[in-house]
Order: C-alpha cells, then sequence, then structure tokens
C-alpha cells in the first residue's frame, strides 16, 4: 500500500546566517514522498566535459563561495570527491562554511561514512555543521546515532538556534518516541523558538508522526502564523492516523482561509488516507472534488488513488485514469505503472495488465509479485508459474512474497500437489524461510484435502521454527484439525496460542459447529467473551454453516432470524450459507424471505448469491421465480449458467435448457462437466436423442471426460426413446462398471417398451448390486404385467413376500404459515389425523358423485 508522507519542513538557514547564501539542507522545496528517504549508491551518468568545465573555475584564486557554488550544483560523486581534495589542498581544510558544503554533497549521494569521516576531522564545528551531519544521518534513517549527535551537541560551547530544531525533531519523527519530542518541545519553548512558524511545522509533523494528533492539533491552535505546510501537517497526521473524516473536515477549513486555500498535497493527503483506510468510494470522490476545485493530480495522488480504484473494480474508471496517466507523462513513475496493473489485473483484465507489465514495469519482485497474483487470482495458475520461473532468468531474487504468491495460488486453485511441491523447494531454499502466511497457506491446503498426515508434519515445522504461537498459523492449524475432525488436537493448538484473536476463535468454535459439536457452542461463545472479545458475524457465520452441513436446517434458520433482529446484520456470505438450507427443506416462504433480505442488501445481482437463489427456486419448485433471479445477476458465470441449466432440467424444461446451452456456447463460455450433466438431462425431458449424441460427443472438444453420470444420461435418453439395444451396447461399453441407476435407467426403459429380454437382464445386475432394494421386484413386475407375463408376475411378487419385502410408501408436504406437514400413504401420526381424513372422504363423496352425474349425463345424451 502506497503512503502519503507531508511535504519536507525546513527553515531558512539564510535568515539567520546571511554568509550560507542558504544552505540546501534547509531550503528543500515542499514535497510528498511515498516513503522514508533511503539514499542508496546509485550510478549517476555525468559528461566528463562539463566536470571539467567546473573544476576549471577553481583555476587561479578561488574563495568558499566558488567552491559552494560547484558543491550545491554537483551532480556526481566522483566530482565532488574531486572538489574535496582540491579545497584539501588550498588550504581550505577545517574552514566551517566550505566543510559544511562538503558534508552536505556527501549526505545528498547517501555517504554517510564520509561524510561522518569529514565531521570528525573537522577542527573547528559550528551549529551549520552540526545541522549538516545530523541531517545526513537523519535522510539515511540512523536515527540513534542522530540522537546520540544531538546529545554531545548540547555540552559544545555552541549557541542553539532556530534552524536546527526541524532537524531533530525529525529524529523523534524517525524513533516514534513521543516523550522525548515532547522534551524538544519543552526546549522550544526555553529557547523561545516555539512562535517561528519553521519550527511550529516540525512540532506538529512530529507530533503527527508519532500518532499524538492532540498535541498536534494543539501546536496548530497555538501558532501565531500558520501556512498551508502547518494545515498539511495536521491533514496529513489525521490521515495517516486513520481519522480521515477529521482530515477531510479540516480540508474544508483550509478551504474557508484567506492565506491557507488547500494545494496538491493537502488533497492528496486525505485522498491517500481514505485509500489506505479502505474507503474506496470516497477517496475516488475526493480525486473528482479536487478537480472540481481546479487542482489537477500528479503521479503521487494517482498512485494513491488506484488501489482504491482496483479493489473497487471499477475498470472503466481506471482507463479513464491510464489515459489521464499516459497523455501527462506518469508511465516512468514506478508506483504509477504498479498501481495500474494491479487495477487491470482485480478487474479480471490480465490482457492489459500484461501488456503495461512487459513495457514500462520496472522489473522487480514488486511488480513479478503483482502479475503472478493476479494470473493467481484468475485461474491461469500456468502463466503465474511462468513468470515465477522466469523471474530467477532475468535476475531477480525471489523473495517470500514471491513464494507465498504461488503457494496460495495453487491452494486457492485446488492444485494442492503442486502447492506442497513448491513448499518443499521453499525449504531447500537459501537465505529465506517460510513465514506465518506460507504455513498459513499449506495448513490450508490440508485442511481442504482433510490430509491429517500432511497437516501434522506442518505442524511440527511451524514448532521447529516457534511460529506455533503465531495468531494466523494457530488459526490455520486450529481450522485444519477441525476439518480433519480431530477437536482435541484442534483444542490444543488454539490452547498453544499466545495472543489469540477475533479470528483463532471464530475458527475453533466454527470447527466444533462443522464437527456437529453444537452443544458446546454457547460455553465457547461465553469463554470468547470473557477473553474479550465479542462475536461477530463471521462467528455466527461459521456456526450456521455448521448447522447446515451437519442437517440441522431448521436450527440454521432459526439463527439467521435471529441475527436479523440482533446488532449483527447478515452479509452477503451469510446469504450464501442459509439459501441450501431453504433448499434442502423446499421452503420457498422462507427462501423468498432471505431473498428480500439480500434484494435489501444489495447482493441479489451478485453471481454467487444469484447462482444459489436460482438453486434455492428451483428445489422449491418454482422454475418461474429460478427464471426471474437469473435474468437479475449482472453478470452470470459459469456457476451461475449451470444453475440455471440445472433448473430447466429438474422441472422438465429441456428445450429451454438446450437453448441456454447454444447461447453459452456463442458467448464464448467453456462449459465443464456439471455444464455437460444438466444439458444432457434436458436433452432427457425433450426426448432430443441426435441432440443429445451431439452433446456428448461434444464433451471431447472441451476436454471434458465423461463420468459415470454422463453415460447414465445417455443410457435413459436412448432408453426412453426406445433405442433398448444401442443404449445396452453403450454399457457393455463404457470405461467404468456401470451401477444401479444406470441398470435401473435401461430397465425403466424396457418397462415402457415391453422389452422382456433387455428387462431381465437389467433386473438380474440391479438385483446383484441392490438384492433388497423392493424398488427393483416393482419395475420388474411391472415389466411382467406388461408384457402379460402373469405367471412371473406372480413368481416375483411371491419372492418379495417370501423376503419380507414392501413396497415404500409415497411421500409428500406441504408449507404452511412457515411450518412443514409431511405426509405418508395411510399414515396416522399427524396431530390434525381425524381432519383430514374427515376432509378427504368429504372430497371422494364429492368426486363419486360427480362421476355418477357425468355417467347419468352422457346416458342421457346418447
Amino acid at each position: 500500500m502506497l503512503s502519503l508522507k507531508p511535504e519536507t519542513v525546513a527553515g531558512p538557514a539564510a535568515a539567520a546566517a546571511p554568509f550560507y547564501n542558504g544552505s540546501d539542507n534547509f531550503q528543500k522545496s515542499n514535497s510528498v514522498a511515498f516513503q522514508k528517504p533511503k539514499p542508496i549508491h546509485q550510478p549517476i551518468h555525468f559528461s566528463p566535459s562539463t566536470n571539467q568545465t567546473q573544476l576549471s573555475s577553481l583555476d587561479g584564486p578561488v574563495n568558499s563561495s566558488a567552491y559552494a557554488s560547484i558543491l550545491e550544483s554537483c551532480r556526481c560523486p566522483s566530482l565532488g570527491k574531486q572538489v574535496h581534495a582540491h579545497s584539501f589542498k588550498s588550504g581550505f581544510h577545517g574552514h566551517e562554511f566550505v566543510g559544511t558544503k562538503l558534508l552536505q554533497m556527501y549526505g545528498r549521494f547517501g555517504y554517510l561514512e564520509d561524510a561522518v569521516l569529514l565531521f570528525e576531522k573537522m577542527p573547528v564545528r559550528n551549529l551549520y555543521s552540526w545541522t549538516a551531519i545530523l541531517s545526513v544521518h537523519v535522510d539515511h534513517g540512523s536515527f540513534d546515532e542522530a540522537f546520540l549527535l544531538f546529545q554531545e551537541l548540547q555540552f559544545e560551547d555552541i549557541g542553539l538556534e532556530f534552524f536546527l530544531f526541524p532537524v531533530v525533531l525529525k529524529i523523534c519523527r524517525g524513533l516514534g518516541v513521543v516523550e522525548l519530542g515532547r522534551q524538544l518541545h519543552g526546549i522550544v519553548m526555553k529557547y523561545q523558538f516555539v512562535s517561528n512558524i519553521y519550527v511550529g511545522n516540525a512540532l506538529i509533523d512530529m507530533y503527527g508522526k508519532c500518532g499524538s494528533l492532540n498535541d498536534a492539533k494543539k501546536v496548530l491552535g497555538t501558532m501565531a502564523e500558520r501556512d498551508c505546510v502547518s494545515w498539511n501537517s495536521v491533514v496529513t497526521a489525521c490521515a495517516a492516523n486513520g481519522m480521515v473524516y477529521e482530515a477531510l473536515e479540516l480540508l474544508e477549513k483550509m478551504s474557508e482561509s484567506e492565506n491557507s486555500a488547500p494545494n496538491l498535497v493537502s488533497w492528496s493527503a486525505v485522498i491517500g488516507g481514505f485509500s489506505q483506510n479502505g474507503y474506496d468510494k470516497e477517496a475516488i470522490e475526493v480525486l473528482f472534488r479536487m478537480q472540481a476545485a481546479g487542482l489537477e493530480p500528479n503521479a503521487r495522488t494517482l498512485a494513491s488513488v488506484l488501489p482504491a480504484c482496483a479493489r473497487s473494480q471499477k475498470l472503466s474508471l481506471g482507463k479513464e485514469i491510464h489515459g489521464y496517466i499516459t497523455r501527462h507523462g506518469f508511465m516512468s513513475n514506478p508506483f504509477v505503472v504498479n498501481g495500474l496493473v494491479d487495477v487491470y489485473r482485480r478487474c479480471v483484465d490480465m490482457g492489459s495488465a500484461l501488456k503495461i507489465f512487459s513495457k514500462f514495469s520496472v522489473k522487480n519482485a514488486v511488480s513479478f509479485n503483482t502479475m503472478i497474483v493476479g494470473y493467481c487470482d484468475n485461474g491461469d495458475i500456468s502463466k503465474a508459474k511462468g513468470l515465477f520461473d522466469q523471474m530467477e532468468i532475468v535476475g531477480i531474487k525471489k523473495d517470500i512474497i514471491s513464494w507465498n504468491s504461488m503457494i496460495s495460488g495453487y491452494v486457492d486453485n485446488f492444485l494442492f500437489d503442486e502447492a506442497f511441491s513448491l513448499f518443499q523447494d521453499l525449504l531447500m531454499e537459501d537465505g529465506i524461510e517460510p513465514d506465518s502466511f506460507t504455513l498459513g497457506s499449506a495448513l490450508a491446503a490440508c485442511a481442504d484435502m482433510a490430509s491429517l498426515r500432511l497437516g501434522k508434519q506442518l505442524h511440527s515445522h511451524a514448532i521447529i521454527r516457534g511460529l506455533q504461537s503465531n495468531p494466523f498459523v494457530g488459526g490455520a492449524l486450529v481450522e485444519m484439525y477441525c476439518k480433519c475432525h480431530n477437536l482435541m488436537a484442534a483444542q490444543m493448538a488454539f490452547d498453544e496460542v499466545a495472543e489469540r484473536d477475533k479470528p483463532t476463535w471464530n475458527a475453533l468454535i466454527s470447527g466444533y459447529a462443522r464437527c456437529n459439536q453444537i452443544e458446546n457452542i454457547q460455553t465457547l461463545l461465553q469463554e470468547m467473551k470473557e477473553d474479550g472479545f465479542e462475536p461477530n458475524v463471521y462467528t455466527w457465520n461459521g456456526i450456521i454453516a455448521g448447522h447446515v452441513e451437519n442437517g440441522h436446517h431448521e436450527s440454521a434458520l432459526q439463527l439467521f432470524s435471529e441475527m436479523q433482529t440482533s446488532n449483527l446484520r447478515p452479509d452477503i456470505y451469510t446469504v450464501g450459507i442459509i439459501l441450501p438450507a431453504c433448499s434442502r427443506l423446499a421452503t420457498i416462504e422462507r427462501g423468498k424471505q432471505v431473498h428480500a433480505h439480500s434484494i435489501r442488501c444489495g447482493y441479489e445481482s451478485d453471481v454467487h448469491i444469484g447462482a444459489a437463489l436460482v438453486d434455492m427456486y428451483a428445489k422449491c419448485g418454482s422454475i418461474k421465480h429460478a427464471l426471474m433471479t437469473y435474468n437479475r445477476i449482472s453478470n452470470p458465470n459459469l456457476v451461475s449458467q449451470n444453475a440455471m441449466l440445472t433448473a430447466f432440467a429438474m422441472h422438465g424444461h429441456g428445450e429451454e435448457g438446450i437453448a441456454l446451452f447454444r447461447k453459452m456456447l456463442v458467448d464464448g463460455t467453456r462449459p465443464d462437466h456439471v455444464t455437460f450433466l444438466s444439458v444432457l438431462s434436458s436433452c432427457v425431458h425433450a426426448g432430443s436423442v441426435e441432440t443429445g449424441d451431439e452433446f456428448f460427443h461434444l464433451m471431447g472438444y472441451y476436454n471434458v471426460r465423461p463420468t459415470l453420470k454422463h453415460y447414465t444420461c445417455m443410457v435413459d435418453l436412448l432408453s426412453r426413446a426406445g433405442q433398448l439395444n444401442e443404449a445396452y451396447e453403450l454399457i457393455k461399453n463404457m470405461p467404468m462398471e456401470p451401477d444401479s441407476v444406470v441398470w435401473g435407467a435401461l430397465l425403466g426403459g424396457c418397462v415402457i417398451r415391453g422389452n422382456v429380454e433387455l428387462g431381465e437382464i437389467a433386473a438380474e445386475r440391479l438385483i446383484e448390486l441392490e438384492p433388497n432394494n423392493t424398488g427393483n421386484y416393482v419395475l420388474l413386475a411391472n415389466l411382467y404385467a406388461y408384457a402379460g407375463r402373469w405367471c412371473d408376475l406372480a413368481r416375483t411378487r411371491q419372492t418379495m413376500k417370501d423376503r419380507g419385502m414392501q413396497k415404500s410408501p409415497g411421500c409428500s408436504w406441504i408449507e404452511d404459515k412457515d411450518e412443514i406437514h409431511v405426509f405418508l400413504a395411510c399414515d396416522k401420526s399427524h396431530k390434525r389425523t381425524e381432519e383430514i381424513y374427515a376432509t378427504l372422504d368429504n372430497l371422494t363423496l364429492h368426486m363419486r358423485k360427480q362421476g355418477l352425474d357425468m355417467v347419468y349425463s352422457s346416458k342421457m345424451i346418447a
């Protein structure tokens, strides 16, 4: 995440000491930095002729101003060292002014050791020399050494001036020690520098960076003179500490001020604050407000808003920003380029992401990792692995993020063997060790595979690395053991976690629920509260999921209702969890209530919720509502399309299912095994043998291998169409052993067509596979009845009688006032049995009377 920092705070040294002619260190231009400056040695290209021209100005008599002029304009460290040597030969060794300029030059190029050596050899040091060496340490990130130097300075016989304190306050900011900053604040007040605007700005900046916002605002409130820098420091401090709306209020106050109108830095700080804290919509809105105020974003502003655009998956806005970046020449900024790549990969446009990466990205671990994650998230693991392998070829060392991205990509795409293989490769890699995220991903794979053996190996590795007490690893261990149904080990892993957090508790409670230990849930919830954590929506989602998975559908729906009336509102995941409970209970009224909740919360158009709603309505008997729900899904994917195909097949709408499948192919959808199973079932209901045969052979084109269920559909299709010999040949040539469903499909066709010969073969196989299934004997008896083979029929019925077999009674149920009423044939267990049978007798009388009236009427007409 990119983080915006406020402009550098500095005071004009020229005002205090004219002979310094405005030291570089104290007149830096206002700027916004993306990260703490860490000067490093980098190759600097320079022209030898330019250096010669600059050195030629030192021919003849020179003074300190000449050295200062060359050193200030110096862009090459070797030239700077030549000037240093020249000054030494010319008798300027020990000259305070020239020495200070040399210190600043070395600091500019990140040559800390050279600067320290020069400072130590200076015979006379003044306040400017001390300020320069402090700045070099601060810019290099050596805050501890800088503070020791400041302590040493206080014992020197040198008077302190205001321009020293902005540098010293940066030391406190770097150390993050607010108490030290307060002590320096006291020293500033003692020397009466607190009214100086540059010192005041530095105090605000220090307090803000140390997280003491109240102190920062107090300083702003007591300043007699404020400028835009003063306001920006407080705005940035609020934004950086998550107080984004307060930062926005301060920005609006600046707009009302006559002398301190918000500038680009002000707006960028607020935009960055919203973006960093996950307020994506607000970050984008503030960007538009900034433009409406007449300010155009720079590269740094756009780099901070691009993550918000990416997380919101606003592809059109991302393209607009891309165009703006191109027109304004910002494609050379690596942060902007990485931000654009992130936008395209999150918006599932990996083609555009790859183009930007290939043409503009600085090839480093960060840019490669972004692309690897993009391909993994979009299911293109082979391309992700290609980039992962390419890193070593182009000389970029893979960091732990690279390994973690690839391993988690394999896990998320259910390629568990590949994930473990890569994990083993990581263990053999020199100079890099698996961290908590690596183990978390590997443990997630063990959980999904329910592989207790591998999970225990990873647990041992975590113990060796001392990571078993890490909350993230501990939570993954708890989840793994729970999914392997080892609650005792899960509890032990939970107890090992040093600082338990809410996700760790949620993992344990969810595990107990999924293992059907429902009676322990209330105790665990109480212990969670005693540990200082209130259950959240994820806690309840885990509990409800456990109820649904274990068939406690009524209890799950009750918990969902309780959530709706509590402070915890069900989220999109809760809706996705509870809809299958409605499907399995076939309770359409409850399903409609959940649907209404999803509409109120704006979840209805979500592709996953839409698919679950289609499935629920189909299983509750309403194909009309299923189709309406499907048409409201914003961007149907394969899962939702399969759900609608299955709904058509389930309700016998074969032609509609076939039409939807053909539309999917035209739209470029790549069908999977579920798609083909559903459309073959539609062909069965439509009686379309040729179409079914076409689709069955189309499976090879899409590299989908037919399973037993696909063959069963084809056997059923051929049998219903009377092509019984073809169905039997298909069974004999299947690459797997036929099961009872396959033989049952053939037997059903034989019953319809009266083919006793094939029917007996099918029945014989069925009875071998399911000797105690009464339905098989009933089908065989029906076959003999249709064929008029009464002796065989009597023999079959006698066999059923001898074995004590009885036909399973028919079952039906209705839903009335949120209550399900189940009925079996000849059942008298219902609490309103007398009323039901009285009504049935009454209906029977009416039917008989109506029948007699119809017979009498027909005779009169005749």
